[in-house]
């Protein structure tokens, strides 16, 4: 299994940034896809990015040209990178890995906790 382990989240004004961290631990991270997910009061959980093993990425359609994430395999940690927060943006910010199929024998699918993000004046 994987462990996950959110940080970095806060309280921050509209059009400041934020940097989440997520560290992660157990065998094999590097064959898991690794982004991040959030959830917003009321609202579905939705994608914000992930990075597929081999370092494709992709992103919510809100994160596209303000957030960016990457992973440091090595160390066991993806990072997602916020700038420009909006309102918008408030939500609990989930940390998540995902096992395909190619690398094992059933999909996988882990969770961090999440951390408060909160964008206000």
């Amino acid at each position: 299994q994987v462990q996950l382990v959110e940080s970095g989240g806060g309280l921050v004004q509209p059009g400041e940034s934020l940097r989440l961290s997520c560290a992660a631990s157990g065998s094999d991270f590097s064959r898991y896809s690794a982004g991040w997910y959030r959830q917003a009061q009321g609202r579905q959980r939705e994608l914000v990015a992930i990075m597929i093993v081999g370092g494709d990425t992709k992103y919510g359609n809100f994160s596209k040209g303000r957030f960016a994430i990457s992973r440091d395999n090595d160390q066991k940690t993806v990072v997602l990178q916020m700038n420009s927060l909006e309102p918008e943006d408030t939500a609990v910010y989930y940390c998540n890995a995902k096992g395909s199929v190619l690398y094992f024998n059933r999909h996988e699918d882990y969770w961090g906790q999440g951390t408060q993000v909160t964008v206000s004046a």
